[in-house]
């Protein structure tokens, strides 16, 4: 089986640097660089217009973005070393609601995640802690694991953990339900693991680059994929085959992300050093 994608919208230049991340809710797209605005797009419509940016959010510019499921929460790493969370008000526009301050150097917190409802803020360092914060608590520290000094590349929550892990690895995602754990980096493949018992279940391979970024989609069927050479592939997680293969740049690909479903067709957006976001709709489907 094979699937066919569309590009059905570029944002060309969104951003004056190269696009690190991208992050979305039921309704928008928030997307973060090299400079010092997070930009969010609305979604819901043809043309994802800009409904918001966030201006002077993270002074050096901001390398990580998360949302909560619940699409209620966000938050955001900066170059500098600061965490701010972010709150979306009724009418859909964000605002700051608190900071993480817990002496953080230029560096120090690197990927991060968001538990479910956003209650929970987990982060890795360059000298391989994971550290979690209590949004709800003004953002107290309320733990702090050490993972052999390595640097924390990439992070996701789940309620439960594998016992393993391709190595070196620069990005890692839990299917909806937490039963698999897809792990990938610069052995151009990717990993599935059952998070169970922590075995190797599949490895899907055809990336010939380093592989920078991977999300699920809604139902886990398909897992997304980014990779240094430019090229965004789509995965059967039932035929542990590539479904889909979209080369729209050959710059990075520094952030991949499933977008909520249309009707039938499935989308995702694309980002990275061409500066641009791209949008993709599955070309069948009412």
């Amino acid at each position: 089986m094979s699937k066919q994608y569309l590009t059905t919208y570029t944002i060309d230049h969104a951003h004056p640097t190269d696009i690190f991340s991208l992050s979305a809710t039921a309704s928008q797209i928030l997307s973060s660089s090299g400079s010092s605005s997070i930009q969010v797009h609305s979604t819901n419509q043809s043309d994802f217009p800009l409904f918001q940016t966030l201006d002077n959010a993270h002074k050096l510019g901001c390398h990580h973005t998360a949302t909560s499921r619940d699409g209620h929460v966000a938050a955001s790493v900066g170059f500098g070393g600061e965490v701010k969370i972010w709150a979306a008000g009724d009418d859909g526009r964000w605002a700051e609601r608190n900071r993480i301050v817990d002496g953080n150097k230029a560096g120090e917190i690197w990927s991060m995640a968001l538990s479910e409802d956003g209650h929970y803020l987990a982060a890795t360092s360059f000298d391989g802690r994971i550290n979690i914060w209590d949004n709800l608590a003004n953002g107290a520290k309320i733990r702090e694991f050490e993972t052999k000094g390595s640097f924390g590349m990439s992070i996701d929550l789940a309620c439960r953990y594998p016992n393993g892990l391709v190595n070196p690895v620069r990005a890692v995602a839990f299917s909806p339900k937490g039963t698999l754990l897809a792990a990938a980096g610069d052995s151009r493949v990717i990993a599935l693991y059952d998070v169970s018992s922590g075995d190797q279940v599949a490895t899907l391979t055809g990336h010939g680059a380093w592989i920078f970024s991977l999300d699920w989609s809604d139902t886990g069927e398909f897992l997304l994929s980014g990779a240094f050479d430019g090229k965004v592939k789509v995965w059967s997680i039932e035929q542990r085959t590539c479904v889909a293969t979209h080369t729209e740049t050959e710059k990075t690909i520094w952030s991949v992300k499933w977008l909520p479903k249309t009707g039938k067709n499935e989308g995702f957006a694309a980002a990275g050093a061409n500066r641009s976001i791209s949008f993709y709709r599955e070309a069948t489907g009412g």
